[in-house]
């Protein structure tokens, strides 16, 4: 790395409680969250792939969008970023960082700096001088600090997210403590579909998949449905019979759902199901029509 560009981060003679974890009762309150996008789990996995021979660890920026007061973080990308640690010190390309970030804002303008990530289950002496660096990135905001456990300890990724207080009298950047703080994985109904199919990958013996065809789709999703309307019955039966202390929360939530459901007859429902089945697979009977006549079409251009 070129030392011009460089952050040069020295390890103090005398260590602190820098990569410390508070305790409970000094946790951050539940009115600061934190939701992650499913692709920066494979963005950082991805990064700790390609790592360099002998590396330990990888580090890198997030990128997200906050609240107005920031006390809601939304962590949405992220990118690699060059660094090196020795016994003493430990180096961050900071060029190589702000160049990133310039070019993520041509694309993605209004997502920012919010924090940066590491792999590792536990924090180590370098993280809090490392967090420094990153706070003074994001001004008057928390930054965020994510780690993931890519050891797989009890076959989990560990993934967990911090901010830092600080600590002691003087103001230095090791004097501080890592606060724990809510997080949740946040994701839309297409990428749902693609992480449910990797985890099915994950219980076949080859490890691999293939999608799913229409037919294949609604019937799973017919069976997930009898499933939750199942779980729910039994726990209703179970309020009712005395074993399950009842919930109030999840009773109005209830009351509010099956209030929104149309009061159909059983026979005109089912009607209206082997209808709408009907007009699917005739679609998908159309589409292989076409398909097929496309397809024997090509072959009598190269004939003729």
């Amino acid at each position: 790395m070129d030392n011009s560009s460089t952050l040069h981060l020295a390890l103090p003679a005398v260590h602190t409680a820098a990569s410390a974890t508070a305790p409970p009762s000094l946790a951050q309150p539940r009115a600061f969250s934190t939701s992650v996008n499913p692709l920066v789990f494979f963005s950082i996995l991805d990064h700790y792939l390609r790592r360099n021979a002998g590396q330990d660890r990888v580090i890198g920026t997030l990128l997200g969008v906050r609240s107005e007061d920031g006390s809601e973080v939304e962590i949405k990308g992220c990118y690699p970023v060059p660094h090196l640690e020795t016994e003493d010190q430990v180096e961050v390309d900071m060029e190589y960082h702000r160049t990133m970030f310039e070019l993520h804002k041509q694309v993605n303008p209004k997502e920012v700096i919010v924090g940066w990530y590491a792999t590792g289950a536990a924090l180590n002496s370098y993280s809090a001088l490392i967090h420094d660096f990153y706070q003074k990135e994001v001004s008057s905001f928390h930054a965020v600090h994510l780690t993931m456990d890519t050891a797989l300890t009890n076959e989990r990724l560990g993934v967990k997210t911090y901010i830092s207080a600080p600590v002691g009298i003087t103001s230095k950047a090791d004097n501080c403590m890592f606060i724990p703080i809510p997080c949740d994985v946040k994701y839309f109904k297409a990428e749902r579909a693609g992480l449910e199919l990797l985890a099915n990958a994950k219980s076949t013996e080859s490890g691999s998949t293939t999608l799913l065809s229409d037919m294949d789709n609604l019937e799973q999703s017919v069976i997930e449905v009898q499933k939750m309307l199942e779980r729910v019955s039994e726990y209703v039966d179970s309020v009712l019979a005395g074993t399950v202390p009842a919930n109030n929360t999840v009773g109005r939530y209830l009351m509010d759902t099956v209030s929104v459901v149309p009061k159909v007859d059983a026979a005109e429902f089912e009607k209206m199901f082997n209808s709408h089945l009907q007009d699917l697979l005739m679609v998908i009977y159309l589409a292989n029509m076409t398909r097929t006549q496309l397809a024997v079409a090509k072959r009598l251009e190269k004939l003729m």
